[in-house]
């Protein structure tokens, strides 16, 4: 477009007015806006003769002009307008704002004002080098760089002064506490309380053991509190004053003769009979049930009544789970804790009657002699009077009464368990009742001269079907006499092994075993890869090998 065809044809005065030129989408409003404002300006652009307007509207605020081609062609005004894109920038889309300023009227001088429109903003250029530099040497700037730097550097030094006091001053991570004295083991295995002797110490001492294990015969067990029994308790707690061994009891709890105080108390007064399997006024057998590894019934008559009476004769089985049962024996517990006993192993724990069901037992499926008839205790199953359900619940309860008489002291089985899940706790699977479960035969197979089953196989069924967290005891009684093996290899063998070897004194084990073995099995046993550490086992077939590792 021409240049000098967009003028709006100036009026006859000589008064300033100023003009924007709409785009498409711009309205009247806006032009007015810009003439009631002229900016002032004082550029002046070239002088432009009058006869040059064509077609000027007297009205200076809104003007229709006309294209000249010619003058276009002629003076390239719309390049200079437009941009150098041509038909690339086009007025419409830059959406520029031009302003005419008037000038002198009697030469024809005009101002133009180019701005934006819609927002535009110019760029940003910051501050220059030079009027930086002349802040870079200001008493004031400086001094303000220098507390930043020196609190920049402060700070970073703080926060690492504060870090190590943290690591310095953080507790520690507790180390793992050491084993229990009856889980640190050996335990020496000596006869009864009523043959102990100074030379008990003496033989305990060379084993290195850590508990002395002593039977408690049955006929006394709830007679502890007697003056008698009592002297010889505190005799044999006496003898191992000023050691580090401590004394354990094999306790018999499932049977009391008939003299008891239990048992006259019952045949005085029918409620005391809980305490027992009873059965008034009975004119028959209650049931087929045999004395345990006899031909002869289980029942024995007490005036007209039967009581079951699985072991000796004139001794009657106690219901344990009765309240009379546990009142009695955890007072035999607590007794025997306060004159200075600090471990217990009960024995007959598997015929433990805790029922009042009485059904017959059924032939056994698989006996161990097929010529046994039906008046032979083999020749049952017994599942009514063994292993019964419930039995962990039991002995656990016992267990929480030797803990709270005593935090060092512990609770065990004297034989093997057989059926491990037997004495887990009903509502906590995997969990005893016990503190240290008996159970296998690999130190049987392991002494044999001929093994039946791998070896590794049968130890690592052992610790699987008694419980991989569990701490066994390891009864060097089962050794073969006439074993061939080394005693010393056996003993040190089965002593790292995760569980306490309980060594009897009379045992071929402890007998070919000198003191220094001993010593050191018990050096290796206190190390934390043996008390903490994990079994790892190696192939080595038709051997058996492993390691401690922690």
């Amino acid at each position: 477009m021409n240049l000098f065809s967009r003028l709006i044809r100036l009026g006859g005065g000589a008064s300033k007015s100023s003009v924007t030129l709409p785009a498409p989408g711009v309205c009247d409003s806006t032009i007015n806006a810009a003439s009631e404002n002229p900016p002032d300006s004082t550029e002046v652009y070239k002088t432009i003769a009058e006869d040059t307007f064509a077609g000027a509207s007297s009205n200076p605020e809104k003007v229709d002009m006309v294209q000249d081609e010619k003058a276009a062609h002629a003076d390239g005004a719309d390049e200079q307008m437009l941009g150098s894109n041509g038909v690339e920038d086009k007025l419409a889309e830059r959406r520029d704002e031009v302003k005419f300023i008037k000038g002198d009227h009697q030469n024809g001088d005009a101002k133009i004002d180019i701005g934006t429109v819609n927002g535009g903003k110019p760029a940003f250029t910051g501050m220059s080098k030079e009027e930086l530099m002349k802040y870079a040497n200001d008493p004031f700037w400086v001094r303000l760089r220098w507390i930043f730097f020196v609190c920049f550097w402060a700070i970073w030094v703080g926060m690492l002064v504060g870090a190590i006091l943290i690591i310095i001053g953080a507790p520690k991570c507790a180390a793992p506490q050491p084993l229990p004295w009856y889980k640190r083991g050996p335990h020496a295995k000596f006869a009864s309380v009523e043959t102990c002797s100074p030379k008990d110490v003496a033989d305990a001492k060379k084993l290195v053991s850590a508990g002395a294990i002593y039977e408690l015969p049955a006929a006394l067990t709830y007679d502890v509190k007697k003056p008698e029994v009592e002297d010889k308790i505190k005799h044999l707690v006496a003898l191992y004053q000023g050691s580090d061994i401590r004394v354990i009891l094999d306790l018999t709890p499932n049977y009391v003769a008939k003299n008891s105080q239990l048992m006259q108390d019952a045949i005085a007064n029918p409620e005391m009979r809980s305490a027992f399997v009873w059965r008034s006024g009975a004119n028959v057998l209650p049931n087929n049930w045999l004395k345990v590894g006899g031909n002869r019934s289980a029942w024995e008559t007490v005036g007209d009544n039967y009581v079951l009476s699985q072991f000796e004769d004139g001794y009657y089985d106690l219901r344990m789970n009765s309240t009379i049962v546990r009142n009695e024996f955890g007072g035999v517990l607590k007794h025997l804790v306060a004159l200075g006993v600090r471990g217990f192993r009960l024995k007959n724990t598997k015929f433990f009657a805790l029922f009042d069901s009485l059904e017959d037992e059924r032939p056994s499926s698989s006996p161990k002699d097929f010529s046994l008839g039906p008046n032979e205790y083999g020749f049952y199953s017994h599942n009514q009077t063994t292993f019964l359900f419930g039995l962990g619940d039991v002995l656990y309860d016992y267990l929480s009464v030797v803990k709270n008489s005593s935090d060092e002291a512990f609770f065990s089985v004297a034989e093997d368990v057989m059926y491990p899940q037997t004495y887990q706790l009903s509502r906590v699977p995997g969990a005893y009742g016990i503190d240290l479960p008996m159970y296998g035969n690999f130190v049987k197979v392991l002494s044999k001269s001929k093994p039946d089953t791998p070896l590794q196989k049968e130890l690592e069924n052992t610790l699987a079907l008694s419980g991989n967290d569990s701490w066994l005891q390891w009864n060097f009684a089962d050794i073969y006499v006439d074993t061939p093996q080394d005693p010393s290899a056996l003993a040190l063998f089965l002593s790292l092994l995760p569980g306490v070897p309980v060594v009897a004194v009379d045992a071929v084990a402890y007998q070919n075993v000198t003191k220094n073995t001993y010593e050191q099995i018990t050096t290796l046993r206190k190390t934390a890869s043996y008390m903490h550490g994990n079994l790892i086992f190696y192939q080595a077939d038709p051997l058996v090998a492993f390691s401690r590792q922690r």
